[in-house]
């Protein structure tokens, strides 16, 4: 269940990364750093349009053909951006993120150390932190990523009674090729998303989660006579 292979089927969306099918999802995160120090080392290539003067670069960095780029925009590199994508006004880039093609970043998101399989998109005001995305996968506004544990110790990934020691303090989320996390909806460190699944709208996950369900809170709601009431 946490083989790379059941969440990514389409490894030819993976820019700079050689996905391992019998390797542990998560692992990808680890192969981040040390392919984009050496795809960009001295490297600062923009081919993208830029909508604004008011875009701040740091670091290196690759951007490719037809990406546009909106005003308030930083990238701390090294970054990679694939071709096609689209970042939205306010958006932030931090260090050691992979972007592939045809990704978007909504306004005022923060992708942090994370890799986008090409066609992921981040609706508006989200952070994804040390997370990979399938093919596809979606992020919802609002939507948080934990990465880290309150107590700050490694994390742990449990499943049918196994743990998993992932060897790092720092994981977000791996959301699977055409999963969904709707709007405001928040996963604990080191969840796990299987293809396909959709977390409806408001809801906290951890854990495993297999393919192909979806995921919500029972809620109610109550609708009671009030008063009209003007209000200055």
């Amino acid at each position: 269940m946490i083989n790379a292979e059941y969440y990514f089927e389409h490894p030819d969306k993976l820019p700079l990364i050689d996905l391992v099918p019998d390797g542990a999802a998560y692992e990808i995160l680890g192969q981040v750093k040390p392919a984009l120090d050496a795809a960009l080392a001295g490297k600062t290539d923009c081919f993208a349009t830029l909508k604004s003067d008011n875009v701040h670069f740091y670091g290196n960095y690759h951007i490719g053909e037809g990406t546009v780029i909106y005003n308030d925009v930083t990238i701390i590199g090294p970054v990679y951006i694939g071709r096609d994508c689209e970042l939205m006004p306010g958006a932030t880039v931090r260090p050691y993120t992979i972007i592939g093609d045809g990704c978007s970043i909504g306004h005022g998101s923060e992708v942090k150390k994370s890799v986008l399989f090409s066609g992921a998109k981040v609706a508006s005001l989200a952070f994804v932190g040390d997370s990979v995305l399938g093919k596809s996968a979606r992020i919802g506004s609002g939507v948080i990523t934990a990465n880290r544990r309150f107590d700050q110790n490694d994390i742990t990934l449990k499943y049918s009674g196994e743990e998993y020691p992932i060897g790092d303090s720092y994981c977000g989320v791996i959301l699977g090729d055409n999963a969904r996390l709707g709007a405001n909806c928040v996963t604990q460190p080191g969840t796990h998303i299987g293809p396909y699944t959709w977390i409806f709208p408001m809801t906290t996950v951890r854990g495993f989660i297999t393919r192909q369900r979806r995921v919500y809170h029972p809620q109610s709601v109550v609708m009671e006579e009030h008063e009209a009431v003007e209000l200055s």
